[in-house]
């Protein structure tokens, strides 16, 4: 259901604020493409993933991924994308005829930006030489690989269908293949992982040379086998231990952490996520995406998609599952849950740019934030201290309303 955010006038945080004003310029505008099914579900894993048949609808699932398209091109008309992310599930069980038919259709009804980014993520298990050699030339020119570990344990543990050995020759295809940018997604925290389990993790994945690497700590999600089936995972003094030593590490080898679980070699960060977390727009196809709109009118609608695929497929049902504008009471915690996750903070002036609300919105919670050291005291940007970031949840809670 749509909310109305028209209000005219905002008390937050204790400020009175002016009502929020139309956008100057709208923000970059990205394409997220959600393809949900896995070879396997993990147990960790609480995405939007679904086990695939032996044969996958890549036909039906194209038309239908344009057609959802077709539904949201009234609300960016005359905008170009600046990025494109296929996400999952693992996007890479489609065929390379599927992934271009998809392309091409989306070109011919947005325009693309000349130094487009176009991300894959993909799985070693499902690595083919030919298969990456084409989509390398649809113009696909970003790899995720998600290795999560080196180690044979700890991969049986994750249920991962992958062996060390083949995460280490997926690298090696995806340069062979033409990819001179790609990413490695790789955890930390695993059942029974000690912090030398951890760091020659790193550094098999520092030796295989990524221009960038995720690395996240695993946590329990509501949903997933392992919320139910809970295994032993490491003491916090260990996930401290690894935290530091592992960020240490990266930086010898000129990592250099930009988000909360992000590291990158020099002019090589997630451009489509650094949009996401610079409160840009994107738009979501696929069973269970999301999306993020602006207007020039000041209305930032959120929207959702359908999730079971059954029910995307089924011509009968709306691919839109739900759409809400937020409200000039929500938009400072918004802003600032995605803001606040990069290490250098984004510039003041961004949050009006962005949300069309003065920074007065933020002055009680940001003062707050800034006494507890959790907000740097600088007025030009909004940026989380050292232990802001470590205590994220803490410092937006001060922006609640």
């Amino acid at each position: 259901m749509t909310t109305d955010s028209s209000a005219s006038s905002l008390i937050f945080g204790g400020a009175a604020s002016s009502p929020r004003a139309p956008l100057a310029t709208l923000p970059p505008l990205a394409l997220y493409i959600h393809i949900p099914w896995c070879v396997r579900k993990c147990p960790y894993c609480d995405f939007n993933s679904h086990t695939a048949s032996p044969v996958l609808p890549e036909q039906e699932y194209v038309d239908a991924l344009l057609a959802d398209l077709d539904q949201d091109l009234h609300a960016v008309y005359g905008r170009e994308i600046s990025s494109i992310f296929f996400g999952g599930g693992t996007p890479s069980l489609f065929s390379a005829e599927a992934l271009g038919r998809l392309l091409k259709g989306v070109e011919q009804r947005i325009p693309f930006a000349s130094d487009i980014e176009i991300t894959l993520e993909a799985n070693p298990g499902t690595f083919e030489q030919e298969k990456f050699v084409a989509y390398r030339q649809l113009g696909i020119n970003r790899l995720s690989i998600g290795i999560q570990s080196f180690q044979q344990e700890k991969l049986e543990a994750l249920g991962r269908i992958h062996n060390g050995d083949e995460a280490v020759r997926a690298a090696g295809m995806a340069r062979q293949a033409g990819f001179d940018n790609f990413n490695l997604d790789l955890m930390h925290g695993l059942p029974d992982q000690s912090l030398d389990d951890a760091l020659s993790d790193l550094r098999q994945a520092i030796a295989l040379n990524p221009t960038h690497i995720s690395w996240y700590q695993l946590t329990l999600e509501p949903n997933t086998v392992f919320w139910n089936q809970p295994p032993v995972l490491p003491e916090d003094d260990t996930l401290w231990d690894i935290q530091e030593a592992g960020q240490a590490l990266l930086a010898e080898h000129g990592y250099a952490q930009y988000e909360v679980s992000a590291y990158a070699q020099a002019g090589r960060p997630a451009r489509h996520n650094l949009n996401y977390w610079s409160f840009g727009d994107f738009i979501g196809i696929g069973a269970g995406a999301h999306g993020k709109l602006s207007h020039p009118d000041g209305r930032i609608v959120r929207t959702w998609k359908t999730r079971l695929p059954k029910d995307y497929l089924n011509p009968a049902k709306s691919f839109q599952a739900g759409e809400k504008s937020l409200t000039d009471e929500e938009m400072p915690f918004e802003f600032l849950m995605n803001a606040l996750r990069l290490t250098a903070g984004v510039d003041s002036r961004l949050y009006s740019e962005r949300t069309g609300l003065s920074l007065d919105t933020l002055a009680e919670g940001r003062r707050e934030a800034e006494q507890s050291g959790l907000l740097q005291v600088e007025p030009s940007r909004l940026a989380a201290t050292e232990r802001g970031q470590l205590f994220l949840n803490d410092l937006l809670q001060q922006f609640l309303n």
